[in-house]
């Protein structure tokens, strides 16, 4: 019997199974070997949203705990179902098997398909998301713009219920970014947007980017070529505390969850 590749997708938030089923639609129409299968793990504890530094920096840590263990757990990669890449930095410090976050690959293929993309996103409190890649990658000459259409964003139902109201928004802001602000390539501002990209692709004229299927295409193709992260970009922790990390998330899960009856 073929051995599976197994490749864990760790989701920023802790939901129900049914929300993470969700998650699991970005799957839908992707083609893969059949030797590779992706696996689906919520976080314990995380902000309820990403919309301050706050957030960022618990997000980080939640995103490490989850998948700090991947590879002992035999699973032959990780990608991370956030723009933001939180915790992509940290776990490439600590696995030996490809990680990615949809953030950054998702700019870099911009490049690869056009010249300038935009970003479509649901609110401008995700900004500095962006622009900490931007920052990284030194790319803001090649960002057309940041374009919002301020809808409260849902991290458990999606975009689910909302297609009517939502889709149209983001299709007038993609317009704006393609005839205004100059972009040839699109990208979803984030992998809770998923919904929307085949409404946005079948009416836009340029490229739309779907980041979290992008990023498990990634990870295939790491997989087959063997690129692990590099060990001089990403040297390993000298003192790891991982049983102290995961002390921490597991009060923190049972934090949240309140006292016991």
């Amino acid at each position: 019997m073929m051995q599976k590749k197994r490749v864990l997708v760790i989701v920023p938030f802790a939901m129900s199974a049914d929300n993470l089923a969700l998650r699991q639609q970005q799957l839908a129409g992707l083609q893969f070997g059949a030797d590779l299968q992706f696996d689906y793990r919520c976080v314990k504890a995380g902000p309820a949203n990403y919309s301050s530094h706050h957030d960022f920096a618990l997000a980080d840590i939640s995103i490490f705990e989850a998948g700090c263990r991947a590879q002992d757990e035999g699973f032959a990669a990780v990608c991370v179902d956030t723009m933001s890449d939180s915790g992509v930095a940290a776990l490439r410090s600590v696995l030996d098997i490809p990680v990615f976050g949809p953030g950054k690959v998702s700019m870099l293929t911009a490049l690869m398909l056009g010249d300038r993309f935009s970003i479509i996103t649901m609110a401008s409190r995700w900004k500095p998301l962006y622009k900490k890649a931007l920052d990284e990658l030194g790319l803001h000459h090649k960002c057309a713009s940041v374009r919002a259409i301020e809808v409260p964003p849902d991290n458990q139902g999606l975009l689910s219920g909302k297609e009517d109201a939502v889709f149209p928004l983001l299709e007038a802001a993609a317009r704006m970014a393609i005839e205004i602000d100059g972009a040839d390539v699109l990208i979803l501002g984030s992998t809770t947007m998923h919904q929307a990209h085949g409404y946005l692709q079948s009416r836009l004229p340029v490229p739309v980017i779907n980041p979290g299927p992008l990023s498990y295409k990634m990870a295939e193709a790491a997989l087959a070529l063997g690129y692990p992260p590099s060990r001089q970009a990403y040297p390993r922790p000298l003192q790891p505390r991982l049983d102290m990390l995961e002390a921490m998330q597991a009060a923190a899960q049972r934090s949240l969850a309140g006292p016991t009856p």
